[in-house]
């Protein structure tokens, strides 16, 4: 065995031909979760490959000749929900070149629905659930020494008397102990993976988690992979990858992923402090829920160089968060809002639309309460039941939507409250982010960062320029404007 893995993410996006300028200012953020089982499987003497399908536009067919290529002993996938699909094109197309690969799955997906995906799709040889480092390993050991696969905590595989799937494994809390991300795999870091447009100041910019878990049990979301209790790297080892990701790569912007980054305003205010010990010009961005941020706690946060909070709204009806189990209330949202405006930082709220118990009344309170807020960007999907959410269960119980698995992507309506039609809910979409978007304030806020930052103006102009070409390509093909035709139109 050459001991060569290579790590997929797969395609996800799904642009629909003529919208290609789309990718100009859209998100690019590799997977963090590649990056560390990349450095796991490196420090155990594999020779790891990342293959970021989006990044290098790669889709389903080019993912296979390019992977075929480096003729690996393994191939791991990581698995969400809208990709199961092409990850199993992926799959088949290379069983057929390598016949002797071993295809591992793992991810969001495979640790909610990892048995009815296993059974569902044979292409899958392994699946690991929960965390994947740590069974990973195990799991590359076995392969190359003929160790006891019933052994691995966490791992589902193909025995004789079928689909076996061993005890769960349990979360490991010291997660210093894992080696740094393996960023120097990425093809053409850190220009290549910048996020959407206006979603940070200056880059180059890079993610990372400095926690796992979330002990919150909101109804939409599914805690399957991370669990319930936060573990956090120490405050200096988080320090320490940014002062690597800066001296390496001249990173100046981090965007912390973390589920719940202030789950302890006591480590986040240590972070805070040795980070302005570095003497670093850092800025980052992190997630709050709103019962968690103070005043005082994000004055210090501002001072370290935070940049941007992303609150869970969701909604602008006190009804509608009972029923999701979300702990705070409108009004706590607002104070938390306004104290974080306060404070200097910009503000990001997270909204649903569509969610069970969603009425005309409580969309026209969440329009109340997004315009009497001082937010300075609002991101709206679309109501997705996932699977491994409680939600998702009340609605499905345990069938198997596949059919929804490539839709489930938060921007698209896969299912309606009683009441309303997903048409409906189409246009209160829309209609809501405009009425966000129109507001003068907001309009002033990105133009502001458009004059402070050009590379993002940079990015709009390369948007607007192929939308307009895409558009002079339609009208003088016939097409009166339209950017896709009704064949191409219909998926």
């Amino acid at each position: 065995m050459q001991r060569r893995i290579v790590l997929v993410n797969p395609p996800y996006e799904r642009i629909a031909p003529g919208y290609e300028f789309v990718r100009h200012v859209t998100n690019r953020s590799p997977s963090l979760g590649l990056l560390h089982l990349a450095a796991v499987a490196r420090e155990h003497a594999w020779t790891p490959t990342i293959v970021e399908s989006d990044a290098q536009q790669l889709d389903e067919a080019a993912v296979v000749e390019h992977v075929a290529a480096l003729a690996p002993d393994v191939v791991g996938i990581t698995l969400f929900t809208v990709g199961v699909w092409a990850s199993v094109g992926i799959a088949r197309g290379l069983k057929q070149r390598l016949p002797g690969v071993k295809i591992v799955v793992g991810g969001p997906h495979v640790s909610s629905m990892g048995r009815e995906t296993m059974e569902r799709f044979g292409d899958f040889d392994y699946a690991i659930v929960g965390e994947g480092e740590w069974a990973l390993v195990e799991l590359l050991d076995a392969l190359e020494h003929g160790g006891d696969l019933a052994a691995i905590a966490g791992l589902m595989w193909r025995g004789a008397a079928g689909l076996q799937v061993n005890a769960a494994q349990p979360y490991r809390k010291e997660l210093d102990e894992l080696p740094m991300p393996a960023w120097d795999l990425l093809p053409d870091f850190p220009r290549a993976y910048p996020p959407a447009i206006f979603d940070f100041p200056r880059g180059p910019v890079a993610t990372i988690a400095a926690s796992r878990g979330c002990p919150f049990h909101c109804r939409f979301c599914d805690t399957s992979t991370f669990g319930a209790r936060v573990r956090a790297y120490s405050p200096k080892a988080v320090v320490g990858m940014i002062e690597h990701l800066h001296q390496r790569w001249g990173v100046r912007h981090i965007m912390f992923v973390d589920d719940l980054f202030l789950a302890s305003r006591v480590r986040v205010s240590e972070f805070c402090e040795r980070l302005l010990a570095t003497g670093l010009e850092i800025t980052w961005t992190c997630t709050a829920r709103v019962d968690t941020v103070k005043p005082e706690v994000l004055a210090l946060m501002r001072k370290a160089g935070c940049w941007e909070i992303s609150f869970g709204l969701e909604t602008g009806s006190n009804e509608l968060l009972v029923q999701m189990d979300k702990d705070a209330r409108v009004e706590e949202s607002e104070q938390a809002v306004r104290w974080t405006h306060a404070a200097g930082i910009r503000t990001k709220g997270l909204f649903m639309l569509g969610y069970p118990g969603e009425t005309r009344e409580t969309i026209r309170a969440t329009k109340d309460f997004v315009r009497r807020i001082p937010l300075s960007i609002m991101n709206l999907t679309k109501f997705t039941p996932y699977p491994g959410s409680p939600i998702y269960i009340d609605l499905y119980g345990t069938k198997i939507r596949a059919d929804h698995w490539q839709k489930m992507n938060g921007m698209n309506f896969v299912w309606a409250p009683e009441g309303l039609s997903i048409q409906e809910l189409d246009r209160e979409y829309q209609e809501l982010l405009l009425a966000f978007y129109r507001r003068p304030a907001v309009g002033w806020h990105y133009l502001k960062m458009a004059l402070a930052h050009p590379a993002h103006l940079a990015r709009l102009a390369r948007f607007g320029a192929g939308a307009a070409a895409a558009k002079t390509r339609s009208l003088f093909g016939g097409r009166k404007g339209l950017l896709v035709g009704p064949a191409e139109n219909l998926g």
